[in-house]
């Protein structure tokens, strides 16, 4: 008898998710996981926000039966999660136009919106920053799009190679589906100006390219309304466009999958037929999302006495991120590193590209124990104030 799985051969290892598993591998005492994308205290601890802590508590009690939600998701959740988007009084919101679904994270967003231009619209083509967040790719290629790159990154200037970035996105054939970060570009932290968001609107527009706005961390670069302003500026442009939002980070869900997808369209009729299609989608992947996360995202944002606290914590864990970009960069000058690290103060999030090549990633994780993507990007989170100045050395040792 034939063995059906006698070739299979084993796929490569996550790029992401396996540098935890060599860190937690390494029985060194002294070493640091800055691969990690998730939000750690100060302690080096996954946070449980407080606010969370409690609406999981009260659901618990509630005693609510484990039924199943609709396929398109708890509707409160849904309609709070366009108030956050779009702002509450936004004609997105009141006109009905945008139509959201409850998806399995940010990266269950962001398959149903590959899924609905490629077997729904017939788009072909999909596009994403070099470098960009190691899954859109792949996720893209599994739902049957031709992957293109457009540049992002300025490795010499430390920055958005803004013009390279319009000169590629224009290449895109008409209706394909480029992908762009919102804020706080994972992985580089380097964020678009409102100008220039403006400008690329228009190229969009132009030739006829339906985006998708990523938006994994809003609340992490300035606020939750500054953070959404290129997504309310794709929103009063008339632009047909998709939304991919999560709350993995900001509400500290990582393991509930809380996330959504919205479509934005012409019209209430035309989002009315556009939920149906992606409903069939959902149905036909993982049927129904699970409850428990969207209901804590509910209860909170509904309740204006949780919401203001919830706001509060979100606000603690942006300055914490900031102050260690900052200590950081103190740290490097003080040792008087070859490379003025002040440009890491500049970007935005949980991440940092730091401009280390794969040979210097492997000799912090060698040498010194510290742990992060071979492409240079850093997790901010994973830094603090008893491990920020030995981190700083070892960058330094590695220039």
């Amino acid at each position: 008898m034939t063995a059906v799985f006698e070739n299979i051969q084993a796929a490569a290892p996550d790029s992401i998710l396996g540098v935890t598993a060599k860190y937690l591998a390494d029985p060194r005492l002294e070493k640091v996981n800055l691969g990690v994308g998730l939000y750690l205290d100060e302690k080096g601890k996954p946070k449980v926000l407080d606010v969370v802590r409690q609406e999981q508590k009260t659901l618990i009690e509630s005693g609510l039966p484990n039924t199943y939600l609709p396929i398109r998701g708890l509707a409160a959740y849904r309609e709070l999660t366009q108030k956050m988007v779009f702002g509450e009084h936004s004609d997105v919101v009141q006109s009905g136009r945008a139509c959201t679904i409850q998806a399995l994270g940010g990266t269950g967003a962001i398959k149903l919106a590959a899924d609905f231009m490629r077997n729904v619209c017939g788009t072909t083509v999909g596009a994403s920053s070099d470098p960009t967040w190691g899954n859109h790719d792949d996720i893209m290629r599994l739902s049957g799009l031709k992957v293109q790159k457009y540049r992002y990154y300025d490795a010499a200037h430390f920055g958005v190679d803004f013009f390279g970035m319009l000169e590629d996105v224009a290449r895109l054939p008409s209706g394909a589906m480029p992908i762009f970060h919102s804020c706080c570009h994972n992985p580089t932290g380097y964020d678009m100006t409102i100008e220039q968001w403006a400008e690329l609107l228009e190229l969009c527009r132009s030739h006829g390219l339906v985006p998708l706005l990523d938006m994994a961390y809003q609340g992490f670069r300035e606020g939750l309304e500054a953070d959404a302003a290129a997504i309310r500026l794709f929103a009063e442009s008339g632009l047909d466009f998709l939304v991919a939002t999560s709350y993995s980070k900001s509400f500290g869900l990582y393991s509930e999958r809380v996330g959504a997808l919205t479509v934005v369209t012409q019209s209430k009729k035309q989002a009315d037929a556009v939920t149906t299609r992606v409903e069939a989608l959902a149905r036909a992947n993982y049927s129904n999302p699970p409850s428990f996360g969207s209901r804590i995202v509910a209860g909170v944002l509904s309740d204006s006495v949780k919401r203001a606290l919830w706001e509060a914590e979100l606000a603690t864990m942006r300055d914490r991120i900031r102050s260690m970009r900052c200590a950081l960069a103190e740290e490097m000058k003080k040792i008087g590193a070859k490379r003025d690290f002040s440009f890491i103060t500049r970007q935005s999030g949980m991440f940092s590209f730091t401009g280390f090549s794969p040979e210097q990633m492997d000799r912090l994780a060698n040498e010194f124990g510290i742990y992060a993507v071979r492409n240079g990007r850093i997790c901010i989170c994973g830094l603090n104030a008893s491990n920020v100045a030995y981190v700083a050395r070892a960058f330094a040792d590695v220039l």
